[in-house]
């Protein structure tokens, strides 16, 4: 449908009846105003398109900008970032767990042979001195079996022979039940295969005598090995009977009264 025609239809609709004149002035005047209408239609849809592609732009700037802005941000306060990390590691802002240390023996025993040297000192021997020039006895269970340099040691130890811990083929040395070589130093894996209850209460810091703090974050802690306590020989502890402290404030007399 041309415009004509539309404005026809406009004009009868609207019960209006032009003159030839009249129309051919209304043709004329539609037409310029449907092409300034259209005219302005298209320099609205080009300003449209030109402000879409400029916001369009700007925020795609924006965005690298602020992209550029952080990774240069992050490169400088890394250091830093790394600074406050090490700070917050420090005891003053976090609490440090000190080390947990188990006494160890020095190392195989010695054995005191009864003489000094010219400048008075005792002169001792190691185990493996005297015991690589005799056949291990593994039958020896009791005092009354040994000679010489044990003759005075007192035994109690269960049902255990001589070489049920020490090491037939180094005495220098302990063994585990499969014949595991051990050094002294780790004497309380020796210990743990036969008294596992007493290791799991040692474990659980039930058993075994301390010193040191129980408060890690406070100071460490120094912790005794079953030989600082038990005679490997006689590990039974003597019977005792519990009895008052020195001074006990609750059993002394206040005003001629007893505290109960």
């Amino acid at each position: 449908m041309n415009f004509l025609t539309r404005l026809e239809k406009f004009m009868t609709e609207n019960r209006y009846r032009p003159t030839s004149v009249d129309t051919r002035s209304r043709v004329r005047t539609g037409k310029a105003a449907l092409r300034m209408r259209s005219g302005v239609s298209l320099l609205a849809i080009l300003a449209s398109c030109v402000l879409g592609v400029g916001i369009l732009s700007i925020s795609i700037l924006w965005v690298q900008t602020r992209d550029s802005h952080s990774s240069e941000k992050t490169s400088v306060t890394n250091p830093k970032s790394q600074s406050l990390s090490s700070d917050e590691d420090s005891p003053k802002t976090k609490s440090v767990k000190n080390q947990i240390t188990i006494r160890r023996p020095a190392g195989p025993p010695r054995m005191d042979i009864g003489l000094a040297s010219m400048h008075g000192e005792k002169l001792s021997v190691a185990c493996s001195t005297c015991h690589t020039t005799r056949e291990p006895n593994i039958a020896n269970r009791s005092t009354a079996d040994l000679d010489e340099f044990h003759k005075g040691m007192s035994f109690s130890h269960g049902n255990l022979t001589c070489l049920a811990c020490h090491n037939p083929k180094d005495y220098d040395t302990l063994h585990l039940a499969d014949g595991t070589p051990l050094s002294f130093q780790e004497v309380m894996s020796l210990c743990s295969q036969c008294h596992g209850t007493q290791r799991r209460d040692y474990d659980h810091g039930a058993h075994g005598g301390m010193t040191g703090y129980w408060d890690l974050s406070r100071g460490p802690r120094v912790r005794n090995n079953c030989v600082d306590c038990h005679n490997p020989h006689q590990p039974k502890f003597p019977k005792m009977n519990p009895t008052f402290k020195p001074r006990d404030r609750f059993l002394e007399s206040h005003n001629g009264e007893h505290h109960e």
